[in-house]
């Protein structure tokens, strides 16, 4: 039976029904009404606003507070983006007024509110019920940001503390009935034992990750690191599609060590990244650094390309999720008898010798050089992939070696 297009990109958070997994993360470009409305307008199914806070605790942002890291000498080529803005400016009326006008405008979208305070139980509980009466459908718990907050007491300071996390989900438990998110930081030990602090705490679901605490650069010429405010800085919080394998992998081991939905982010910056974290466990993705760099409107071909691999492999949203999360598993319980060898094609090898100085310098020696190209010595290749993945033009294919061949 064919499947339509609402039903093989539909997905859930708590009972609380998505259109498609999409949904713009807590940031820049959930920071204001307007923004959130053309957002909307374009696709997204739903949104985190930018974090909101008590009106009495002070937010000055700096100037200037991005750095990115680039791959290459190309200005388009960015891999990496370090922030170190705080969050929301605007008074928590002006938040009330807006949701309230966004629930009305868009009743089929999703509303989430992202909420901080300190460690001062009023403050969060009345965030809470502000943000429930004006009609967000879901809480988030920033308890994560790693930059700023953490010196208000907020933030991180929070989330890399078990006991901490769980006794402040408690206290928005007590005042609120939608579902409580907790979006955990990566920058801890074992997140798996902060989720389930979190969970102990009544959360409904969790979010990973936030940015990972970081110094993305030093000006060489002055001497001074970056993003340099006034010749000083701090440690941010770095994103974009370099810290995408700590995300999945975060997401990865909080679904194996809790039951409650998790919502991954992380350096999601096409289609194809977006399902490799459903397909370690998460219901739905943010995104955030990726429509800072393109806009709002990359949710076109985020929704295009993701329903044409979906309806290609006949699968649907629902029934992508966890499926490989099932396949990681421990070392000691990985396949030691099974091996894989490089298979060379000697018709679209340019003879760089790439591989050569790789298996040479980084692994067993088994790579030769054989006049203007190379061969593999298998008595000698330890079967570690090396030179698959350093060859330029993508010459060499790992295969199974078979069965009952005597090395």
């Amino acid at each position: 039976m064919k499947r339509k297009a609402h039903e093989i990109m539909a997905t859930e958070i708590v009972g609380v029904p998505l259109e498609n997994p999409f949904v713009l993360a807590s940031a820049p470009p959930t920071a204001s009404i307007s923004m959130i409305e053309r957002a909307l307008q374009q696709g997204w199914a739903g949104v985190v606003t930018k974090t909101i806070v008590p009106d009495e605790m002070e937010i000055h942002d700096v100037s200037p507070r991005f750095n990115a890291i680039r791959s290459g000498r190309s200005k388009h080529n960015l891999v990496g983006f370090e922030n170190i803005e705080l969050t929301s400016r605007r008074p928590v009326s002006y938040w009330e007024q807006g949701i309230g006008m966004l629930r009305r405008i868009f009743p089929d979208k999703v509303l989430i509110a992202s909420i901080m305070g300190d460690r001062n139980r009023s403050a969060w509980q009345d965030l809470a019920v502000k943000m429930e009466a004006c009609g967000a459908q879901a809480l988030e718990l920033n308890f994560s940001c790693p930059h700023g907050m953490p010196e208000k007491g907020g933030g991180a300071s929070i989330g890399q503390h078990p006991d901490i996390t769980r006794e402040i989900t408690q206290w928005v438990k007590e005042v609120t009935s939608i579902p409580v998110i907790v979006k955990l930081t990566p920058n801890v030990t074992d997140i798996a034992v902060i989720a389930k602090a979190a969970v102990a705490g009544g959360a409904d679901a969790l979010a990973a990750i936030n940015t990972v605490e970081s110094l993305t650069g030093i000006d060489l010429e002055t001497l001074t690191p970056l993003p340099a405010v006034k010749g000083f800085s701090t440690f941010g919080g770095y994103s974009g599609p370099a810290v995408k394998p700590i995300g999945l992998r975060a997401v990865a081991q909080i679904c194996k060590a809790v039951e409650v939905p998790v919502m991954g982010m992380g350096g999601i910056a096409k289609w194809s990244d977006a399902v490799e974290y459903l397909a370690v466990g998460a219901c739905s993705v943010q995104v955030c650094t990726e429509v800072m760099l393109r806009g709002f409107d990359i949710i076109t071909g985020l929704l295009k390309n993701t329903r044409h691999y979906l309806t290609t492999h006949q699968r649907t949203v629902a029934g992508v999720i966890g499926k490989a999360l099932e396949r990681i598993t421990t070392y000691e319980a990985l396949d030691k008898k099974y091996f894989m060898i490089p298979v060379i094609n000697g018709e679209t090898c340019i003879g760089c010798g790439a591989c050569f100085v790789a298996c040479r310098d980084g692994g067993y020696q088994s790579i030769i050089k054989t006049g203007k190209t190379v061969a593999c010595d298998v008595n000698l290749c330890d079967g570690c992939s090396l030179c698959s993945h350093v060859c330029p033009v993508g010459a060499i294919t790992m295969e199974e070696l078979p069965a009952g061949t005597k090395l």
